[in-house]
């Protein structure tokens, strides 16, 4: 292995704590410090560290861990119950940002196909920052947060659903009605995937309950889930989802066990020691940004416009009519604001297509950074009494 990646990972360590701690005491979640210790590191500012495939799987180990653990502070019942509020906020979310995408890039001259690829590029929610910041203010587990991640899973599949439709008709109109046909193929497999994941979560329920009778509350339990854990996130790629969808699902299967907090506490040593800073870290440290003028300036600005004002008004407004109070509204629109691999990923695939030119990616690029920045600081606010008592005095019925 080569010995400079042991450097970074030391680097890495070392500035993520202290960029924690200072924006810690700045009163803004540490998961900020850890996004600006990856940017300062990287090719951006010091070029210290520099894009890897080891520093890309280490960090892709840590985003699944960070969603297994958050499954995992679950209320099962909870989850149930917000599913169908969430799958309104979801498709208003959605729809505004698409629509809120294909407005920003249409303006600035681009095809009218280009630009709404563009608002595909902008749709999806990149949970993995909101859930960082909610866990280190201790609201996950509240009423908006079981919301904000029941709708990230929704936002995910219609995400990837878009995403199908919108690639096959990007290859010609004769593929038109192929890409429809494989839109109802991908939507069959991830129902199939939920009733596969719902029986082997049963199963190894099962499982980890004869072991914890048998042996107590011993580190295999650990393993096993963590093993389970791999397997759910390797098969939901498998059948069209994203990885993070697998892990979330398989803490979800654990999340109301008389074991949990055994896991939680082994699974929380390993993300926070060494695979959430390096996942955090690699965001900034994948941010290279060439060919940036003027004109890309106007693009990122309205782009960034359209991505936090879809999500805040679009699943606000969801939330709202589905009879969350004005705080929770809040709460749940700011958590759905920010972007990262996933818009990534969906703008590198357009580019491969031949759907959007590659000189807009660091338009998206810049974009993306300021959500993933800005993110935990909304949270932080709408969380903090003083605005839950300001947002809940005032009474507006949509209903």
């Amino acid at each position: 292995m080569d010995s400079n990646i042991i450097l970074v990972f030391a680097l890495i360590l070392f500035a993520t704590k202290f960029c924690g701690i200072l924006t810690r005491r700045l009163h803004l979640p540490q998961v900020v410090g850890a996004l600006l210790a990856g940017i300062i590191l990287g090719p951006s500012v010091l070029g210290l560290a520099q894009p890897s495939e080891t520093l890309t799987v280490i960090a892709e180990l840590g985003v699944i861990v960070l969603l297994f653990s958050a499954g995992m502070e679950m209320d099962f019942k909870q989850f149930k119950a917000l599913l169908r509020p969430s799958l309104l906020i979801a498709v208003l979310g959605i729809s505004l940002a698409v629509g809120g995408g294909f407005l920003a890039a249409y303006v600035t001259g681009l095809p009218p196909f280009e630009s709404f690829f563009i608002g595909v590029v902008i749709a999806s929610t990149s949970t993995s920052i909101t859930v960082e910041a909610l866990q280190e203010m201790g609201k996950l587990k509240t009423k908006s947060g079981s919301a904000l991640l029941s709708t990230a899973v929704i936002d995910d599949i219609l995400g990837i659903i878009l995403l199908s439709v919108v690639l096959g008709i990007g290859g010609g109109a004769e593929n038109s009605e192929f890409s429809i046909f494989s839109a109802g193929i991908i939507l069959l497999k991830i129902i199939a995937f939920f009733g596969f994941a719902f029986i082997c979560g049963f199963i190894m329920n099962k499982l980890l309950s004869i072991i914890r009778n048998r042996s107590g509350e011993s580190r295999r339990l650990s393993i096993f889930a963590l093993a389970f854990c791999f397997l759910m996130a390797y098969l939901a790629e498998q059948f069209g989802l994203a990885d993070i969808a697998g892990a979330f699902i398989a803490g979800v299967a654990f999340c109301n066990t008389r074991y949990v907090e055994y896991l939680e506490k082994n699974t929380h040593v390993l993300s926070y020691m060494f695979l959430s800073p390096v996942f955090f870290a690699s965001i900034g440290i994948n941010m290279v940004l060439d060919g940036f003028d003027s004109s890309m300036l106007l693009f990122a600005g309205l782009l960034l416009s359209a991505a936090v004002l879809s999500k805040l008004i679009g699943c606000g407004l969801g939330a709202k009519l589905c009879r969350f109070k004005n705080s929770e509204c809040f709460q749940i629109g700011a958590g759905m604001v920010t972007r990262g691999e996933v818009s990534i990923i969906v703008a590198s695939k357009g580019i491969a297509a031949g759907i959007m030119e590659a000189e807009l990616f660091s338009g998206i690029i810049i974009a993306v950074i300021v959500t993933v920045l800005i993110a935990p600081v909304l949270l932080k606010l709408v969380f903090t009494d003083k605005f839950i008592k300001l947002a809940d005095k005032t009474k507006t019925d949509l209903t």
